[in-house]
């Protein structure tokens, strides 16, 4: 019996994933795969075309990675201050959030701007202390500031 190859344009269980050439059966690419949409033909052409969008998403992607290497050495080193009113037991009176701790770093003359949703704050600041915050620049690339939260006069 003779088999096709089909390129898969999404996750199939127990087939493969999106961008994959699986070998199948003729009356189940023609039926299945391909009458759903969920694969394409694997001609040479189409062949190519992948190949060519797999380079450009690793070029992409480690254009991405070194970009943020070089963002996190802007950041190395970074200590933000932050006055804020305290009562008893050195609780804030309102606390520090991921939004406001990436306002303080837009303000650092970095050639970039940090979001909030950069910022992996779990919970806001509620005490005085001296924090470790992680800042996202990339998967790959998480560099740590330190955020000094200190009683105000």
């Amino acid at each position: 019996m003779k088999h096709v190859k089909v390129i898969l344009r999404q996750d199939l269980e127990n087939l493969g994933a999106s961008g994959d050439i699986v070998t199948v059966k003729p009356g189940y690419a023609r039926n299945f795969l391909l009458a759903r949409g969920l694969a394409y033909e694997a001609t040479a052409a189409n062949i190519r075309q992948l190949e060519d969008e797999h380079r450009r998403a690793e070029a992409r992607a480690k254009r991405d990675y070194l970009e943020g290497r070089r963002r996190a050495s802007q950041l190395e080193g970074v200590s933000l201050t932050f006055h804020a009113k305290a009562g008893e037991e050195s609780k804030l009176f309102g606390s520090i959030t991921a939004a406001d701790i990436a306002d303080r770093l837009n303000e650092q003359e970095l050639d970039f701007q940090i979001d909030r949703r950069q910022v992996e704050l779990d919970d806001p600041i509620k005490a005085l202390g001296v924090y470790t915050v992680h800042v996202k620049l990339h998967t790959d690339v998480r560099p740590e500031i330190k955020v000094w939260v200190i009683k105000a006069d």
